[in-house]
């Protein structure tokens, strides 16, 4: 069994940049979800966030995650799997 990481990601940059998602600041967003991540979980990626922002840091946990989804249970969609690298 994995364990299991909810990523915000409206928390990451609110953190790191203020109220704004700055493309300037991707890296260490980046850097910021590839820390909470940790190595080879099941991470949910949720929050309030630019799309590019969600497409970067899906990319950089390709590799790092078993299991990565989406989840915006406020618009209606409660997991949206994105890629499921567990044997399992």
């Amino acid at each position: 069994m994995l364990n299991k990481f909810e990523i915000d990601l409206e928390k990451i940059y609110n953190s790191i940049s203020g109220t704004t998602a700055k493309l300037i600041d991707i890296d260490k967003y980046i850097c910021e979800a590839l820390k909470q991540a940790g190595e080879g979980n099941e991470v949910i990626l949720t929050g309030a966030a630019p799309i590019w922002m969600y497409l970067k840091i899906a990319h950089a946990l390709h590799g790092k995650a078993k299991r990565l989804s989406y989840s915006a249970p406020g618009q209606g969609i409660d997991t949206f799997e994105i890629f499921n690298h567990n044997p399992e």
